[in-house]
């Protein structure tokens, strides 16, 4: 059995971060979008050899497969709702990031139950469902993607982000807090115990997803968004979880690319004397992994990476932040501010196999073999080593599909994914199925 949150505390490690090196590889997010893929875009920046964060790549552009209604936000009809319950760090649930729009998603759900996972965290794109020019809605697609997973008796985690245009020309984070407020508090009205938690945004320490640009006064100004969703969220499902988004695992401090994790956590728990933690329930986290196994970290315990240049010791593992357990520092800190009640969930792990995407040649040095080792090796060490962690999700489950639809199935999106093109299992898939098991059956449940 799992220690309770309260029983634990983190032995100190370093918290110094290199300036202007970030953790090149680990599981970079979508920008997910409420449509089907009709072609691949290009990555939204291209980043540098040494100095880019982990850098999200654009998905698929979105097609206007559904029109946007003008219908006010009525909940539709529910198959019986998973109890998301309270949070309990005495155990770690599984969950995995799907892309289930316009999709098959019932062969999505079904394999995701097959392989044991309790949760599904879907990325929607705010822009794609509001339109505030003509103030109207879009929810159809959304409304059969949460009714799909709840059907499954799979819980829902949805990450909420780009603003639409008339919100933030860039479509980064809203000007106006109240406006990401009243858009959080229509979804928890129109689907209510269907959504069981929602993660306010993602990697806003990425200037990327803040609009284009990211100085330190941005994270007070996240704070206030944060205070604003929470606030609106649990007014009418109290019961919902709310996370602060995790930042990207980055060591860069440039407004062009972005705020290094460490300076962001720390602005975010000490503004206005730490009231943040008044307005979030669980701390999300996004470890980088590039080509490096889970139980090494540099400095005292670096791994090597043959065979790639300039040197096998200065190829994504030069930095903390492109090691799984980075997330012993991002505890650290917490700890530090005085935010160590809080439960943290890992929303985005993984590690990539061969691709063609500029920026993610780590994933060169990753057979498939491997990729299930390292995952296995992660969820393992997640279960026995980290019991301030709750919930575990993995990145990713159906962009390989999605990918290979396109004709381009060797993105680096598909190399993380642990389906292959045709729907069959990548050894990643067998071996989180068996091991979800075992570590369910070792906590009773």
């Amino acid at each position: 059995m799992r220690r309770r949150l309260h029983r634990y505390s983190l032995a100190p490690v370093a918290l110094a971060l290199a300036v202007l090196i970030a953790a090149c590889g680990g599981a970079a997010p979508p920008d997910q979008s409420a449509g089907a893929p009709t072609q691949p875009a290009a990555p939204s920046s291209a980043p540098a050899p040494t100095a880019a964060p982990n850098q999200p790549t654009a998905a698929p552009e979105p097609s206007t497969a559904t029109a946007p209604s003008t219908a006010p936000a009525q909940p539709s009809a529910a198959p019986a709702q998973p109890n998301a319950g309270p949070i309990n760090p005495d155990y770690l649930e599984f969950g995995i990031v799907g892309h289930l729009y316009y999709t098959d998603r019932d062969r999505v759900l079904q394999l995701t139950q097959n392989a044991g996972f309790d949760w599904v965290r879907q990325q929607v794109v705010w822009r794609d469902i509001e339109d505030p020019d003509q103030k109207i809605f879009g929810w159809e697609e959304l409304d059969r993607v949460v009714d799909t997973v709840n059907a499954y008796g799979r819980k829902l985690l949805v990450n909420v982000v780009r603003s639409p245009t008339a919100y933030n020309a860039t479509n980064g984070l809203p000007d106006d807090p109240a406006t990401l407020g009243r858009f959080m508090e229509l979804m928890a009205q129109r689907y209510g115990s269907k959504i069981q938690a929602y993660e306010v945004w993602n990697e806003p320490n990425l200037a990327v997803e803040n609009g284009g640009n990211i100085v330190p006064e941005d994270v007070g100004h996240y704070v206030e968004i944060l205070k604003e969703a929470y606030t609106r969220i649990k007014a009418v499902s109290p019961d919902a979880i709310v996370l602060a988004a995790a930042s990207s695992s980055s060591g860069v401090t440039d407004p062009n690319i972005a705020l290094s994790d460490e300076e962001f956590y720390r602005l975010m728990y000490s503004y206005n004397g730490g009231e943040v933690r008044d307005y979030f329930d669980v701390q999300a986290i996004h470890p980088g992994g590039a080509a490096n196994p889970p139980d090494t970290l540099w400095p005292d315990n670096p791994s090597f990476i043959e065979g790639c240049t300039p040197a096998p010791d200065r190829c994504w593992n030069d930095d903390e932040t492109h090691y799984f357990r980075h997330i012993e520092n991002v505890r650290a800190w917490m700890e530090q501010y005085g935010m160590a009640d809080k439960e943290t969930w890992i929303t985005e792990y993984g590690w990539a196999t061969p691709n063609n995407s500029p920026g993610y040649e780590f994933g060169n040095f990753v057979s498939r073999e491997q990729q299930a080792e390292y995952i296995s090796a992660a969820m393992r060490r997640t279960y026995e080593q980290y019991p301030f962690v709750g919930n575990i999700f993995l990145w990713n489950i159906n962009f390989a599909v999605l990918w290979g639809e396109e004709g381009n199935p060797d993105h680096e999106q598909a190399a993380f994914g642990i389906l292959n093109p045709d729907w069959s299992p990548r050894p990643a898939y067998l071996a989180t199925q068996s091991l979800i098991a075992v570590l369910k059956q070792e906590q009773g449940r």
